[in-house]
């Protein structure tokens, strides 16, 4: 039985958003972060340590190692992405720039695919709104082009996408690789050899990105959903998309199985303290796609639970509950929740056309008041950087941060004034009278988050290099130890040995009994635990280091005695 929809939509209410606004929207958000820092701690770093020693020729392109370590995620095309990068970049571009170029293009891919994705999706005659008795509701590509604009302004709302979507991690691969895969699956009633290669592309990259059993558990919906779809009646669409889907799951398991990429990684949480974290990380992680997402379920369940697959919410229902699942019991939850934005965002978007102006309201005044206060605290704090004035954040990011030095840098302060205005012109319009849009809900709250996330990565990308960065504790150690010595280290994290291969000049060496080394670098809490760990009749306690951040990497620097017998 064919419930009634619950979309009333006119055409009046398909307003396009200009594509060049829409275009501009996403270069503000995109770029800021990726430009003008340094590698972060820790898995930004560490990552970039692993490219840097592939594109060194010093470990093995199929079992990447730094130092003695391999990577925390199986993952090896991240690796190599980065790593052919930093080979092809021109000597004038930074190697930790030309190793994000790979993943700024992901980034673009996962919004463009999660457009493109919602559009197939609400093109769908299941998606579409009640026709009215005498014409003017919304034509379909109007409407599908409407609710895939409310689908990427949603993805770029998303308070979860701002860091790690910038950095060049696995878990940012995923994102990109996994959005593809998602578009793929959507678009095969449409376009099958564009989405069957999509596919293959997108997949084989979640595969190869450290998740090959997520790929495959995705894959496996997507074919139950073709296989099933219209009541046993199978069309010849159908089974090429049955086929295709079968294809992706061949890839996936060939590849995992060849490389050896099977793992099980999946933990339990324990203790209730935990749940109780996880809860609230996916609560403000993916604020404010899942009020939408709940709403959607709740309007279209009718719709949903019909005799026959309503694949435009289906689809991503499936992938958002696939990752959010492999999220929780995970134990980087908020990386493994960063694949499941795109298709939680397409999910909020198909709630649009179903808001009441109480809520849009809403929505509009807590993003309004929301964002407007988060730039003005960081323009205060930039403020008070440069002059001292207001004097307690000034206080306060002298005590967060000492040894930090501001500096004034006009093209970001521009940026910022820019970003700023038009902040202020976007309000303008969206409390002004217009004609009503779909995608209006979300103009505020992806506008607001593009600032915020703009503002971060120009007027406070000093201080934020400072305190994530490993550069300022690795000058602290190259301050004590002669340029022309060498240093054993042991027990260093990844992203410390990586940081070390890039910001110093220092040579490093394992910790070993025949070293001529005459300085040794262990963590502070293996000296603690096992202080029998060092001979005391050869090494002499000569300064602890930490980071300047408060509590961050303490380290302990030894000197190996005068009167020693290796002498």
């Amino acid at each position: 039985m064919n419930q009634p929809r619950p979309a009333i939509v006119a055409q009046a209410s398909v307003r396009r958003l200009p594509r060049l606004a829409l275009l501009l929207f996403c270069l503000a958000y995109l770029l800021p972060g990726f430009i003008d820092r340094m590698p972060w701690r820790s898995a930004d770093v560490s990552a970039f340590g692993y490219m840097r020693e592939l594109a060194l020729g010093h470990t093995d392109w199929l079992a990447p190692l730094l130092g003695s370590q391999p990577p925390e995620v199986d993952a090896l095309l991240p690796y190599w992405l980065g790593a052919w990068a930093m080979q092809l970049a021109p000597g004038w571009i930074a190697a930790d720039f030309a190793a994000r170029l790979p993943f700024i293009t992901l980034l673009a891919l996962a919004l463009a695919a999660t457009w493109y994705g919602c559009y197939s999706l609400a093109r769908s005659p299941q998606a579409q709104p009640v026709a009215f008795a005498f014409g003017g509701e919304a034509q379909p590509r109007d409407y599908a082009r409407a609710i895939a604009d409310g689908a990427l302004l949603a993805l770029i709302a998303s308070l979860g996408l701002a860091q790690l979507s910038h950095e060049t991690t696995p878990a940012q691969a995923q994102l990109g690789f996994g959005a593809l895969a998602f578009y793929a699956a959507a678009a095969l009633p449409y376009h099958a050899l564009g989405a069957a290669l999509a596919g293959c592309l997108g997949f084989a990259g979640l595969a190869l990105s450290g998740a090959p059993t997520l790929a495959a558990l995705l894959v496996c919906g997507v074919l139950l959903m073709y296989w099933t779809r219209g009541s046993g009646a199978q069309t010849s669409g159908q089974n090429r998309a049955v086929w295709i889907g079968a294809l992706w799951l061949l890839l996936v398991v060939v590849l995992a199985s060849l490389l050896d990429l099977w793992r099980w990684r999946l933990l339990l949480p324990a203790e209730l303290v935990q749940w109780q974290s996880r809860a609230s990380l996916l609560l403000w992680f993916t604020w404010p796609t899942w009020p939408l997402a709940l709403l959607t379920l709740w309007r279209w369940r009718r719709q949903m639970l019909g005799q026959s697959w309503h694949l435009p919410l289906m689809l991503p229902l499936w992938f958002t509950l696939i990752h959010l699942l492999t999220a929780l019991f995970t134990e980087a939850a908020d990386r493994g929740l960063l694949p499941a934005l795109p298709s939680l965002a397409v999910l909020a978007a198909f709630a649009l056309p179903t808001l009441r102006r109480s809520l849009s309201s809403l929505i509009d005044w807590f993003t309004l008041l929301f964002f407007t206060g988060c730039a003005v605290i960081i323009w205060v704090v930039w403020l008070a950087m440069q002059t001292g004035f207001p004097p307690q954040p000034a206080a306060n990011v002298a005590r967060l941060l000492p040894g930090f030095e501001p500096r004034f840098v006009i093209l970001p302060f521009v940026f910022a004034v820019l970003a700023s205005l038009a902040w202020f012109w976007l309000v303008h319009w969206r409390v002004g009278r217009h004609r009503a849009a779909l995608w209006k809900s979300m103009v505020l709250p992806a506008g607001g988050a593009a600032l915020c996330w703009l503002l971060l990565s120009t007027l406070w990308m000093p201080a934020l290099d400072f305190a994530r960065s490993f550069r300022p504790l690795i000058h602290r150690i190259e301050a004590r130890v002669p340029a022309t010595d060498c240093l054993q280290t042991f027990g260093l994290s990844r992203g410390l040995q990586a940081a070390f291969g890039f910001h110093s000049s220092l040579r490093l060496e394992p910790a070993t009994d025949n070293s001529a080394c005459g300085w040794l670098l262990i963590e502070r809490d293996i000296v603690t635990q096992t202080p029998e760990i060092v001979n005391v009749a050869r090494w002499q306690v000569h300064s602890q280091l930490a980071h300047p951040r408060e509590g961050e990497e303490d380290l302990v620097l030894f000197e190996r005695l005068k009167a020693s017998p290796s002498q």
